[in-house]
């Protein structure tokens, strides 16, 4: 089983947890894991060749960190880049982008999340996405933010979207920023008129980035803390961006309510018969390797 379009998982540091590649194994789904060269034999020891791509030093070189700051980590940028200028190269309209840190997925359905064990998430959302002309943007919400408690919406349109995106490569922009480049990407295509598209009822799980080892903790939050990465996104985009105290630390705050305004346009006959379509998916009472169901 394989998503329409081709997903790549930025990983830096991980090649010994791998949960975003678990998770995707667990689906039976494929996908391209790019590495900087210089870890390169250390993911090989793990992951298929044929599905590894190295980051070329050029994309790093070349990558705007929006500060002028030298001697540590670019980011994951640099590679997200990568990845997009890839997909158009394969002729693909569309790219998934994803963390490495993505621990499993799951389907919201009546205030109960339930695991995904087939593609049909990605395929449903690719063909919502695709069904509006002017929505650059979507991905998957944090299994975190969606409590079994709460009353959400399927989706909630013009907001950020993180570490699962769904990216219309047509669209004029490209990552950049040392830290919250996916908030950043999602200000610039709302600023100019476009549309994002948050899934509730798609979610992946994401392992906070501070409580695992690679990435860039050690790089970023274990030494300068969240106040760098908070104050870079305020600084640029001061209109709606702050930086706030809470929670024992510094978060950057994004006003999206001037973005509601945006619309999202229907391509007109894209869907010609309007009916259910749960793209072959069913709910099933599986047994645990312990012997509970």
């Amino acid at each position: 089983m394989i998503a329409i379009s081709p997903i790549y998982i930025v990983s830096k540091g991980r090649w010994e947890s791998r949960l975003t590649m678990k998770a995707l194994d667990k689906i039976g789904i494929d996908y391209y894991v790019v590495v900087e060269s210089s870890e390169l034999d250390q993911y090989a020891r793990h992951i298929d060749s044929q599905r590894l791509l190295v980051l070329p030093q050029s994309y790093q070189e070349t990558y705007d960190t929006c500060d002028n700051v030298t001697g540590k980590s670019k980011g994951p940028g640099a590679a997200r880049n990568f990845a997009w200028d890839h997909s158009i190269s394969l002729g693909h309209e569309y790219h998934w982008v994803m963390d490495d840190n993505l621990e499993d997925f799951h389907r919201l359905n009546e205030n109960k999340k339930i695991p995904v064990r087939c593609d049909s998430i990605f395929k449903a959302a690719e063909s919502f996405t695709q069904s509006f002309s002017n929505c650059a943007i979507s991905g998957f919400n944090y299994y975190s933010f969606c409590k079994a408690t709460d009353s959400v919406p399927a989706f909630v349109p013009n907001t950020r979207i993180y570490s699962c995106l769904y990216i219309k490569n047509a669209i004029p922009y490209r990552w950049r920023g040392r830290y919250n480049e996916d908030t950043d990407l999602s200000l610039r295509v709302l600023k100019d008129g476009l549309c994002t598209i948050q899934f509730n009822a798609f979610l992946c799980g994401k392992v906070t980035t501070q409580r695992m080892n690679g990435g860039n903790t050690k790089e970023f939050y274990e030494h300068e803390g969240t106040k760098a990465k908070s104050q870079m996104i305020s600084d640029l985009h001061p209109d709606v961006a702050s930086v706030v105290w809470k929670f024992n630390r510094w978060h950057h705050h994004v006003n999206y309510r001037p973005f509601k305004k945006n619309q999202l346009k229907r391509v007109d006959g894209y869907f010609a018969k309007e009916k259910i379509n749960n793209y072959g998916m069913v709910l099933e009472k599986q047994s645990l390797s312990n012997g509970v169901s």
